[in-house]
């Protein structure tokens, strides 16, 4: 499994939007944004600039970025654009008549400093995507959050029935010589047990507010969060075993083959005579095995990415 550029854009709205940075531009391909200040200070490895800025009270500059997300789509849209209007493009700024009849045309210079924008072709795998997920889990690991209602509530309306909602994203990691990951985002009601395999299909088209709407009364759970963590987990572990591990097979038929081949190479040389010289050739023997072990060795890890407690209007349709 991998990612559309689509749905990499959307993981990083998402934070971009989540931080409050500002979108210069957009379109399918790319997104161009100039970071708030606690984006800043997160991706761009500034610590110096931010403790002067702290220090002294100087007014912050921001980094600004072109997110790509598509690169071919995105370069075959700029040429077309280039070649649509290649005089404009091409056409040098207006030089000042007078000291130019001096001093000469100056030349352009490049921009540079904050405000220049730097151009980054993000992908799946890519090492800007993996920042903007470890960012998301250190300073979102666990979200609380409450719908927001469609209408505000009378002087005389019923309070509203909220149910909560624990949802977590894990990471599957399926790694030999080969390295796969998936994503699974769960959920699970803390009132009925219900599980979603699909929770942000849950979420989609609710407002949701870190402020606890008026005339709401939450129904009482019956799973503590520990419970719910755990059914999730051995829910996705059952998931998982039905899955094709025929890759595993193929691994460890690759394992067996690089095997063959290093006792091949010390079959004579562990013949050696010598005490010495024979216990540093075991020695590296099954150092060199227990490598191919480790690199080829099928396995299969679990880990959360970011959970949150989500207070829902009920109903809930878990199969959304």
């Amino acid at each position: 499994m991998t990612m559309t550029p689509q749905e990499v854009q959307q993981h990083f709205m998402a934070y971009l939007e989540a931080t409050e940075c500002t979108v210069i531009e957009k379109s399918p391909e790319h997104i161009t944004v100039k970071l708030s200040p606690q984006a800043d200070k997160t991706l761009t490895n500034r610590p110096y600039y931010w403790g002067f800025v702290e220090r002294t009270g100087a007014p912050a500059e921001t980094l600004s970025f072109n997110f790509v997300f598509d690169s071919e789509a995105y370069d075959e849209r700029l040429a077309k654009a280039k070649e649509a209007d290649t005089e404009s493009k091409l056409a040098a700024p207006a030089q000042d008549q007078i000291l130019s009849r001096y001093y000469g045309n100056a030349p352009i210079l490049p921009v540079l400093g904050p405000g220049r924008i730097q151009r980054e072709n993000v992908g799946y795998g890519s090492s800007r995507l993996n920042q903007i997920w470890n960012a998301s889990r250190e300073e979102g690991k666990c979200l609380y959050l409450f719908q927001q209602r469609d209408k505000e509530p009378g002087p005389r309306s019923r309070s509203t029935p909220y149910e909560q909602w624990l949802g977590v994203c894990f990471k599957v990691e399926f790694s030999c010589d080969l390295k796969r990951e998936e994503l699974y985002y769960l959920g699970i009601s803390l009132s009925s047990r219900a599980i979603s395999a699909n929770f942000p299909g849950i979420l989609e088209g609710r407002d949701l507010t870190p402020r606890l709407p008026e005339s709401v009364h939450v129904r009482p759970a019956i799973l503590s969060l520990k419970e719910a963590a755990s059914i999730l987990e051995n829910h996705l572990i059952q998931q998982l075993s039905k899955l094709d591990y025929e890759w595993a097979s193929l691994a460890r038929e690759r394992l067996e083959d690089e095997w063959l081949v290093i006792d091949g190479y010390y079959e004579d040389l562990l013949k050696e005579q010598d005490e010495e010289k024979k216990a540093l050739i075991e020695a590296q023997y099954q150092n060199r095995r227990s490598e191919m072990q480790w690199q080829y060795e099928p396995k299969v890890s679990l880990s959360t990415i970011t959970c949150g407690l989500f207070h829902l209007c009920s109903p809930v349709n878990a199969s959304t």
